[in-house]
């Protein structure tokens, strides 16, 4: 009898162990902090021009009570067809939080919308992500600047947006100046340098890419997510003149490049159901973009810090 409960102890001993060792928290994969603290309508841009002075803002989000070495930064765009939107997008303030809760530090920013119409016209699509670009490349440079006022790693900058934000994300880590100018048809002295924006990491949320060929600059690991019902910007080429998910992911795994990819199967733009831009997301669309960010979170911990 006595043998008898010393067995059943050390396996109870055992499982706890087990299950203790399973419900291990890792920082920058797992929520390890409980609270945020958020810093609203900051500026990366040194001097602001009064018509446009909220293209320049930020919210940054940081982990309450983190007092850590120098910590990984996302910077987060918003989506809206670069017409549309702002920082203060919902996903945009939910991305922001979770990723803080996992130890990053996220800067939600906003840029440059176009007067035009881009939803409409894809000449003007591809103009409006080129300033887009060109107002991240001027986040990143501001944050590296900053880094030690912020407690960020500036070699571990992680660019990430949803729809135009991911677009952006997308153009800014693996085109040149040259070749985004080049494409929209913009002739700009300063988009004449040939050199690749260095950051950490790629976090697209159902954007695209406007040239495959460009996945060749940069050896930046990307996560994609999307749904297999999208048609405001496809997973393919086949229905759009942009590249989807499912071809970047083709075309990293052909070029050795380090990426994932998640589908989310009868879902459309926004993850939800069926896409409506007026109406904000439910709950369950809401719950489906907390999975995407899980699964951005698994990779970049794989990719990045493990």
């Amino acid at each position: 009898m006595f043998k008898h409960l010393l067995l059943v102890t050390g396996l109870l001993f055992i499982a706890a162990y087990t299950n203790a060792q399973t419900a291990k928290l890792y920082r920058y994969k797992d929520m390890v902090f409980s609270d945020v603290v958020i810093d609203k309508d900051l500026s990366y841009v040194s001097h602001p021009s009064p018509a446009d002075s909220k293209s320049g803002l930020f919210d940054l989000y940081q982990p309450k009570d983190d007092h850590s070495g120098p910590r990984p930064l996302i910077i987060w765009m918003h989506g809206g067809g670069f017409k549309f939107g702002s920082k203060d997008a919902k996903g945009i303030r939910l991305w922001s939080e979770s990723f803080a809760k996992r130890g990053y530090v996220c800067a939600a920013i906003n840029y440059r919308l176009s007067k035009k119409h881009p939803v409409f016209n894809f000449g003007e699509l591809q103009k409006g992500c080129y300033y887009a670009v060109q107002d991240v490349k001027m986040a990143v440079a501001y944050f590296r600047e900053h880094h030690s006022e912020y407690n960020i790693d500036p070699d571990k900058i992680i660019l990430a947006g949803n729809s135009a934000g991911g677009m952006t994300a997308l153009q800014a880590a693996y085109s040149t100046d040259a070749q985004l100018a080049k494409m929209a048809g913009i002739v700009d002295t300063a988009a004449n340098k040939p050199g690749i924006l260095k950051v950490a990491g790629v976090i697209n949320f159902w954007g695209a890419i406007f040239n495959l060929d460009w996945l060749k600059n940069a050896n930046v690991p990307i996560v994609s997510v999307l749904g297999d019902k999208d048609s405001v910007v496809p997973p393919t080429h086949k229905s759009a003149p942009l590249y989807g998910g499912v071809d970047i992911h083709r075309q990293a795994d052909i070029l050795g490049l380090p990426n994932k990819l998640k589908i989310f199967e009868g879902y459309s733009h926004e993850l939800q159901k069926s896409f409506d831009p007026i109406f904000p997301a439910g709950k369950g669309a809401q719950k489906r973009w907390l999975e995407a960010g899980q699964f951005a979170a698994d990779f970049l911990y794989r990719a990045i810090f493990k």
